[in-house]
């Protein structure tokens, strides 16, 4: 199965779900819908169909990351910083990191891969993954993610998104 909205019945929580709790919660967002985006480029190349002149916009690449303890880890980066796994694993002390598989991100995050964001914390939480997210989004009016698929992507404002994790009891580890 793709990580599309066509097949999110079969997710533990849908994206309509999610968005319908968003709506409950009264964290406003703005939705578009568009072909799947699996990559950043792909993001990138599709960006001008939602990303308005003139916001602080920031738009982000997440990395499902597993350290040698079996401890799992989300991380939200700016979508063209450079990271280094092995200092990344040093600074959030857990040692070698390494990509969570496709089994472990639907176990832990209740997703697929291409629909990894800080949305899907929602399911994360209940399972032990850690947040980290770039220093980047301190500065950002409006932080564009998937809501657990990847062919809809949600502009939120940074205040809603921090909104959102507190309310799904998800503490922020902000990177270096």
């Amino acid at each position: 199965m793709d990580a599309s909205s066509a097949y999110q019945d079969s997710l533990p929580l849908s994206s309509d779900a999610l968005l319908a709790e968003l709506d409950a919660w009264g964290l406003p967002y703005r939705l578009f819908t568009h072909a799947p985006l699996r990559t950043v480029e792909d993001s990138k190349a599709a960006e001008h169909l939602f990303v308005q002149p003139g916001e602080k916009a920031l738009r982000i690449k997440n990395l499902y990351l597993r350290d040698k303890k079996k401890r799992n880890h989300l991380v939200t980066l700016e979508q063209s910083r450079e990271i280094d796994l092995k200092a990344l694993g040093v600074a959030l002390g857990a040692g070698n990191l390494s990509f969570g598989s496709e089994e472990r991100l639907f176990e832990h995050l209740g997703i697929r891969p291409g629909a990894v964001s800080p949305l899907a914390m929602v399911n994360g939480v209940k399972t032990g993954v850690s947040f980290h997210l770039d220093p980047a989004a301190r500065e950002a009016e409006v932080i564009y993610m998937h809501p657990l698929v990847n062919d809809r992507t949600v502009a939120m404002s940074r205040d809603d998104l921090f909104a959102f994790l507190e309310r799904i009891g998800c503490p922020v580890t902000w990177l270096a």
